[in-house]
């Protein structure tokens, strides 16, 4: 072996980088010898690259996919919101995969710098031409953000009416009644309006019935509250009244539960309670604080001297999940029990009068 020597001589810089054909000017001038060790090394070199490419690749999407699976955990473990869990999972998962893509490129030997600059301006591009797809990805963000609804509300937009399954990034998917799947762009939904039948615990259910000419009002009047005062899911006079009675219900069935929990906690010791997760307290709702107690009991009144019947108007109060529960019910006993006081329902009715001609 040649031992090392360093001269003191300077060294000639080129004036200019070598071009394609001078560096296979330069490859035809060696030797074949050289010429075929030359490609050998580079191929071992790129084979050697490859292969370690290779290998970061699929533990990198190994340690994403663990990353993905402890991350996950850790949200559903502190209840986050499904929505903004699915979304900001997604977001991370993009982010990563792009991540471990250029870092994989830069293995194989191709600039990264480059690589970034090009998909910066690729971007640019496909950003003006997907100007649309890009409304709907902003109006998923203010969707997440400003929470107008969530997964597992009833929603009517757009035109279409269902509960809310998924959220994701660019579009919202609702399930209707009779089980469709519909996408709708997050665009649409984040500037249109959204009716959201589930953000409110409390809705009011009304009635429209018709009762004959002649027959008493007072007798339909009395029967239809007896209806409606027998039905505990129907609000007697306060919503909040009915909310701490529920309430009161639910924590009373939830207390073995609750004592579960504590049993667990002291089971954690002094460092397990230590660093657990600190609670909130719930604040109240802002209708609470500048509203006063409304009378919400069941009322009925004349609202209509239609040329058939006359129409009462019928109201009540109930929780949001038991809307369709309580209508459907007070429907049935309205029609069933009415005739038991002289109340009958009328049909069509037109009177002609025919002239006597003589």
């Amino acid at each position: 072996m040649l031992p090392l020597q360093i001269s003191d001589q300077p060294v000639a810089i080129p004036d200019s980088i070598p071009t394609v054909s001078q560096e296979m000017g330069m490859l035809e001038s060696l030797p074949f010898d050289v010429f075929v060790q030359k490609v050998v090394s580079s191929m071992v070199t790129f084979a050697i690259n490859l292969a370690i490419a290779l290998l970061v690749f699929y533990i990198g999407r190994l340690i994403i996919n663990r990353l993905y699976t402890f991350v996950s955990g850790v949200f559903i473990k502190r209840k986050l919101d499904r929505s903004l869990m699915t979304f900001v999972l997604s977001m991370t998962k993009i982010a990563l995969y792009f991540i471990l893509i250029v870092i994989v490129i830069g293995i194989l030997g191709i600039e990264t710098s480059s690589f970034i600059a090009l998909f910066a301006s690729a971007g640019v591009a496909v950003g003006m031409a997907l100007s649309g797809t890009l409304q709907n990805f902003a109006g998923g963000v203010l969707i997440l953000l400003l929470k107008p609804y969530k997964v597992g509300d009833y929603i009517e937009a757009q035109g279409y009416a269902g509960t809310v399954r998924e959220i994701q990034i660019f579009h919202t998917i609702i399930n209707t009644g009779d089980n469709k799947s519909i996408i709708i762009p997050n665009g649409g939904l984040s500037t249109g309006s959204v009716n959201n039948w589930s953000r409110e615990d409390y809705r009011r259910i009304d009635w429209t019935v018709g009762i004959s000419y002649g027959d008493s009002v007072e007798d339909a009047r009395r029967k239809i509250l007896e209806i409606l005062a027998s039905d505990d899911r129907v609000v007697e006079m306060y919503v909040e009244d009915d909310r701490e009675r529920r309430e009161g219900t639910a924590a009373a069935e939830a207390e073995p539960a609750a004592a579960a929990e504590e049993r667990h906690e002291k089971k954690k010791g002094i460092f397990g309670r230590m660093f657990r997760h600190p609670e909130v307290p719930d604040l109240p709702d802002a209708a609470e604080l500048i509203s006063e107690r409304v009378d919400r009991s069941p009322r009925v009144w004349v609202s209509e001297l239609a040329d058939s019947s006359v129409n009462l108007k019928v109201t009540a109060w109930a929780r949001t999940s038991d809307f369709w529960g309580v209508f459907y019910t007070v429907n049935e006993r309205i029609y069933n029990e009415l005739p038991e006081v002289g109340v009958s329902f009328p049909f069509p009715q037109l009177d002609v009068h025919i002239p006597n001609r003589q």
